[in-house]
C-alpha cells in the first residue's frame, strides 16, 4: 500500500507523469527572460520563483517537526522585484528551489515517512503537507512554463513535455 503512494509523491516532486519537471522549467532560460512580464501576467518567473522557495522551506520546516509562523496576508509570501540583480544571483535560486526538492524526496523512502509526528499544533498531516507543496509547485510550475512560451522561450533544449 505504501510503495504506490511513496511513487505517486516521488512523481508530483520530480514532474513525472502529469507534472512539469522543475529542472525542464528552468532549463537553458535566459535570467533576463525571469524578470519579463507579458501583458496582463500577474507575476513574472522571477516573482514564482521565489515564492515556491518561501512556501517550499516553510513545508519543509513543517515537516522536519517545527513550527513556522504563517504569513499575516498571502501577499507577504511574494518579493516585490520583477527581476533579479543579475545571473549569479538567478542561478542561485533555481539551484535553491531544485534543492529543496531533492531535500524533500530524499526524505519518502517509505511510508513510515507519513507517520512522523508534526508539532502538536499542526492543523494538517504530514501526507497533506506532501501534497499541499506537491500541488503549489506543480501549478507555479505550470505558469513559469505558460510565461515561457509566452516570452518566446519554451521548450527547453531537452524538449521539456511537449506533445
Amino acid at each position: 500500500m505504501d510503495e504506490p503512494i511513496v511513487q505517486a509523491i516521488k512523481n508530483g516532486l520530480s514532474g513525472r507523469m502529469s507534472h512539469v519537471s522543475p529542472e525542464e522549467t528552468f532549463e537553458g532560460l535566459d535570467w533576463r527572460l525571469a524578470g519579463g512580464r507579458p501583458s496582463g501576467c500577474s507575476h513574472t518567473i522571477w516573482q514564482l520563483l521565489n515564492h515556491m522557495i518561501y512556501w517550499q522551506d516553510f513545508c519543509q520546516k513543517l515537516l522536519a517537526g517545527e513550527s513556522p509562523t504563517s504569513p499575516e496576508h498571502a501577499a507577504d509570501s511574494w518579493i516585490e522585484d520583477d527581476a533579479p540583480a543579475n545571473e549569479s544571483v538567478f542561478r542561485d535560486r533555481v539551484s535553491e528551489f531544485l534543492r529543496g526538492i531533492e531535500s524533500v524526496d530524499s526524505e519518502v523512502t517509505t511510508g513510515e515517512a507519513f507517520e512522523r509526528q508534526l508539532p502538536a499544533d499542526a492543523k494538517h498531516s504530514q501526507i497533506e503537507v506532501l501534497m499541499s507543496l506537491i500541488a503549489h509547485n506543480s501549478y507555479h510550475l505550470g505558469q513559469i512554463a505558460q510565461l515561457r512560451q509566452q516570452l518566446g522561450s519554451w521548450p527547453p533544449p531537452s524538449g521539456g513535455n511537449t506533445w
